[in-house]
């Protein structure tokens, strides 16, 4: 039986959808699963540091998902896609990932995507972390590589673009086209080796429907879709990555 700890969070996230029950962790929606997602970046934000194998990184957040009410990993049983230096421009499908035996650098940039879930209940986040002098540099204008730090900035310019440009009317299709062109117009490529820039938000893997040419599906019509753009300068060595997943609430576009 639910027990008050599942009352609380009902209370806590205003009974958003797609409440299920999860025998790890009691019921679960996706502001759930991705609250999980969110303090699995923190948690290794805090605990990352020089000589770390990545796969002792995969571990750690696969571990603490787990230990915060995931019961699986939703996209390919990979619930840590890590990569790091010249690997961040790496995009590639997860049937095929392969963590890398590379270790952190003092110096170092690192890009970690998380896909926890529960009874088939998703969250979907990822960040880039910048290391600098063996630390994590969480404010981004007190990063010193100029490069690192321009791509950073421009993620965050891309979604708020996305808060910006997107309506009730806005289709798949017409995103894609409207933040490729705005990539293209700051001198960045778009890394994804599908060309697409996100997807729906599903309980099956193959139903996700994505940001891309031809998707005249309303981005309204679903009930949450991430913006993941993958973006690097061209012919540079590093890639940059910040996903979100958003929804729409009385017409207006929100982050997750």
């Amino acid at each position: 039986m639910p027990d008050i700890i599942v009352l609380i969070r009902q209370h806590l996230y205003n009974g958003l959808i797609d409440w299920q029950y999860c025998e790890s962790g009691g019921y679960m929606n996706n502001r759930e699963a991705q609250f999980i997602a969110k303090q699995t970046m923190n948690f290794i934000k805090k605990n990352i540091m020089p000589g770390m194998k990545l796969a002792q990184i995969r571990k750690m957040c696969e571990d603490k998902m787990m230990a915060l009410g995931a019961d699986s990993f939703w996209y390919w049983n990979v619930g840590a896609f890590v990569f790091s230096g010249n690997e961040t421009t790496k995009s590639i499908s997860g049937k095929v990932y392969k963590t890398s035996d590379r270790c952190i650098k003092m110096n170092d940039i690192v890009t970690i995507d998380l896909s926890p879930q529960c009874n088939h209940i998703w969250g979907d986040y990822a960040r880039t972390i910048i290391i600098e002098d063996g630390h994590v540099i969480d404010d981004i204008n007190c990063i010193q590589n100029a490069e690192w730090k321009a791509g950073l900035l421009m993620e965050l310019r891309l979604h708020q673009e996305l808060l910006e440009y997107a309506d009730d009317k806005t289709t798949f299709e017409d995103l894609f086209y409207h933040m490729n062109t705005r990539i293209i117009s700051e001198d960045f490529v778009n890394l994804d080796f599908l060309g697409n820039l996100g997807h729906s938000i599903e309980k099956r893997s193959e139903d996700r429907i994505y940001i891309e040419k031809g998707n005249r599906t309303r981005l309204s019509d679903i009930p949450y879709f991430t913006f993941e753009p993958h973006i690097s300068r061209p012919y540079s060595l590093y890639g940059y990555k910040h996903e979100n997943i958003y929804y729409f609430e009385n017409g207006k576009l929100k982050v997750l």
